[in-house]
């Protein structure tokens, strides 16, 4: 009797230049948000003189929003990766246009910046997972 002894195929994996940009854009993105709370306080402790500043690191966040769904949609469809982040990343361009019609109303406003925060940290953590790496 004689066995024979096949190597496991190889792991497939999603493209590696899609998987490094979607995580450098998602690293902006948490980066932004960071500097967009940062300004926030900031506007609130003086009594609204950084408010602008706050509004356009709002719009940088948006921004890399828009690209961060657009790479997350090809680690997800081409590249065969998971989809969920794709939709977080829908959901925080959705809750941040939110943060544009509550900023006069901060019992809505600061629970979508907690929102915001948990769905950029859990995408930032999936994408530097090696999960992230895996097909479906």
């Amino acid at each position: 009797m004689q066995e024979t002894l096949t190597a496991p195929a190889p792991a497939r994996q999603v493209p590696a230049g899609l998987l490094y940009s979607l995580r450098i854009v998602v690293a902006a993105q948490a980066a932004a948000l960071v500097v967009a709370a940062s300004f926030a306080g900031q506007a609130v402790q003086s009594q609204g003189a950084l408010g602008e500043t706050h509004v356009m690191a709002g719009m940088v966040v948006h921004l890399v929003a828009l690209v961060q769904i657009v790479l997350a949609v090809l680690v997800w469809r081409p590249g065969r990766g998971a989809g969920w982040p794709a939709l977080a990343s829908v959901g925080l361009l959705v809750v941040g246009m939110a943060q544009h019609f509550t900023w006069d109303t901060l019992g809505a406003h600061v629970p979508n910046g907690v929102v915001l925060f948990g769905l950029v940290t859990a995408v930032l953590v999936w994408a530097w997972s090696p999960r992230a790496a895996r097909r479906r």
